[in-house]
């Protein structure tokens, strides 16, 4: 059996030369404007002070590692080497791209201002979910 490191990440393809690079970018994107509106969160509003104090500053350090991903996968989509690179980063975008398909669903399911707000418009960003779920799956490949 190859270790990781032997087999070649598929997900590098998928985001360089299949597009993949646009969603994640947006959910990346998203996850920034969810993490810098956390404080009108309904679920937020709903926690112990205590808790929505610990969101925000997991918030705050997180906000400035999103402009680096995505400064990283601007940068790295001209070099296929550069792009493997990121292959350490599959849980954070894994990560992202979940919060951008949650909100989704909760504009579409629920209609909360919060999440229709925060998505934009509904009927357009649920043509989304089709190619999160497609990226999620895809980011994880790897060559057998």
């Amino acid at each position: 059996m190859c270790k990781l490191s032997e087999k070649a990440w598929l997900g590098a393809i998928f985001l360089k030369d299949e597009g993949g690079y646009k969603i994640v970018l947006k959910a990346l994107r998203h996850y920034k404007k969810r993490l810098k509106t956390l404080g009108g969160s309904p679920e937020l509003k709903d926690s112990a002070a205590m808790f929505a104090s610990v969101l925000h500053q997991q918030a705050v350090k997180t906000i400035p590692k999103i402009d680096e991903m995505i400064e990283r996968i601007e940068g790295s989509l001209g070099d296929i080497q550069l792009t493997n690179k990121l292959v350490e980063e599959i849980p954070f975008l894994e990560k992202a791209l979940q919060c951008y398909e949650a909100d989704i669903h909760k504009a579409q399911d629920f209609g909360h201002e919060y999440f229709v707000k925060l998505v934009g418009d509904v009927k357009e960003t649920a043509k989304d979910l089709k190619t999160i779920n497609e990226a999620l799956k895809k980011i994880k490949q790897f060559s057998e």
